[in-house]
């Protein structure tokens, strides 16, 4: 355990869930080298953390676009540039988080003499010297990660996610809020909305949160600011539309810079998506509106809440069997949202 690869190269929300495992690392191995494989983008997420000595990015994109457009020899040269790449830094361990067939190839590529796959599947099994399953308390945040360090017999701890702010990436946040007012004694009396995610069967009614702001205002005064990425504009200023005092900051932040935008707020309301287990991680009063998934209700922290029904067909996953009704998610009110955040912000300001 002295030069470790961790290779986790999506989605933001696993990365956020995993992000406790280089710490846990360093606690039991403090001279080890830990490096963190991950796709451009994200990888702007784990740049700040003092636990990470290293990383490296993997662009699957660009690997899957070789590959359509029948371009098999440049494919084949990225592919053992990165294995030199890799291959250079004499990693003794690599952990492949994912568990799949991509994840599994590049954990293999890397040439570490142990090879270590979580649940892995499509595959890539053949492709680890150990396997262990996706154990742990499924109710609780990142359970499957700290089931792994204790696999490894590193100091797991209470394994709670973990962010830190990139000071550049807060200069700007704390620009772009101002512009809209939140500056001064207001800049941490507002509320990020987090509303979008992959798949519809995650989201939440655009006019539950259309009527959700309003109602938030007037019973904590916070300002609610839309977060969200480029793909999520149009919704995002369907949302807006409904209440002037609506901040939109959708797809105008980068991944550092939500980061930063949420760190400074008093309380996050999301789906489940990347950007509210952010708020988990950074320890602010959360409230999580699941539906369809359901990958824990513990989120290790007083001031993280999750809202699921639990309902008989829930959780469907990717395979709805209500005909895009959605009831888990249409049965959550703006009223019970407001009722669970008031109870994270008074847990907040106990703190």
């Amino acid at each position: 355990m002295k030069r470790i690869l961790i290779v986790r190269s999506s989605a933001i929300g696993d990365v956020v869930f995993a992000s406790a495992l280089p710490a846990a690392i360093k606690r039991s191995h403090p001279d080890a080298h830990v490096a963190w494989l991950v796709e451009p983008g994200i990888h702007e997420l784990l740049l700040t953390d003092p636990a990470i000595d290293e990383v490296i990015t993997w662009s699957k994109a660009e690997w899957v676009k070789l590959w359509k457009n029948g371009q098999k020899l440049e494919l084949a040269r990225r592919v053992l540039a990165l294995r030199r790449a890799l291959h250079a830094r004499k990693f003794d361990v690599a952990l492949d988080l994912q568990g799949l067939l991509k994840s599994g190839f590049i954990t293999w590529l890397s040439g570490a003499k142990r090879r270590i796959g979580l649940g892995s599947k499509e595959g890539s099994q053949l492709l680890m010297t150990e396997v262990i399953p996706r154990g742990g308390e499924i109710k609780r945040i990142g359970s499957e990660y700290q089931f792994l360090a204790r696999h490894l017999g590193v100091d797991a701890g209470d394994f709670l996610p973990t962010l830190h702010v990139a000071p550049a990436a807060d200069a700007s946040a704390v620009a772009k809020l101002a512009a809209h007012g939140l500056h001064g004694q207001a800049s941490g009396r507002y509320a990020v909305f987090a509303p979008f995610t992959t798949r519809p069967q995650k989201h939440w009614f655009e006019d539950a949160w259309q009527a959700l702001a309003p109602q938030l205002i007037d019973a904590t005064g916070l300002t609610p600011v839309i977060l969200g990425g480029p793909a999520d504009v149009e919704a995002a200023a369907r949302i807006a539309a409904a209440d002037p005092r609506i901040v939109n900051l959708a797809g105008q932040t980068r991944l550092p810079e939500a980061v930063a935008v949420i760190a400074r707020s008093a309380l996050v309301i999301g789906v489940d998506t990347g950007l509210t287990h952010m708020g988990t991680a950074l320890a602010k009063p959360t409230v999580a509106i699941f539906g369809s998934t359901c990958p824990y209700t513990n989120t290790g922290r007083p001031t993280g809440s999750v809202i699921w029904l639990g309902l008989e067909c829930s959780p469907c996953k990717r395979r709805p069997t209500c005909g895009g009704k959605f009831t888990c998610l249409r049965d959550i009110t703006p009223e019970m949202v407001i009722e669970r955040a008031q109870a994270m912000l008074a847990v907040g300001g106990a703190q």
